[in-house]
């Protein structure tokens, strides 16, 4: 079993839900959260008073799942990052687990 992290765009929140689907993963948690991309972004958000939003909407994803199905969806997101037309791709991280209940 490994933990499987995968963060997203808002805009590609529901594709994300459909390649978790494709892959078989049935069982995740998700928690929307503010990308930032440069420090000034985070200096703005800081701010008591921001003028403009400084973060961008995204979505973290998080499953407990097998090797297997994480090797499917890595293969699905590799084929999504491929065709996209912006600077925003799926990521997506593997933790192992050593121990778990």
């Amino acid at each position: 079993m490994k933990l499987l992290i995968v963060t997203v765009v808002e805009e590609y929140a529901k594709e994300m839900l459909q390649l978790f689907k494709k892959a078989n993963i049935e069982s995740f948690s998700g928690s929307d959260i503010d990308g930032y991309k440069n420090p000034a972004s985070v200096l703005m958000a800081a701010n008591w008073f921001p003028t403009e939003k400084g973060g961008v909407g995204s979505t973290m994803f998080f499953s407990f799942t097998t090797e297997e199905s994480i090797e499917v969806l890595f293969q699905l997101i590799s084929k999504f990052n491929n065709n996209l037309e912006t600077n925003n791709p799926i990521r997506a991280v593997v933790v192992p687990i050593e121990k778990y209940i």
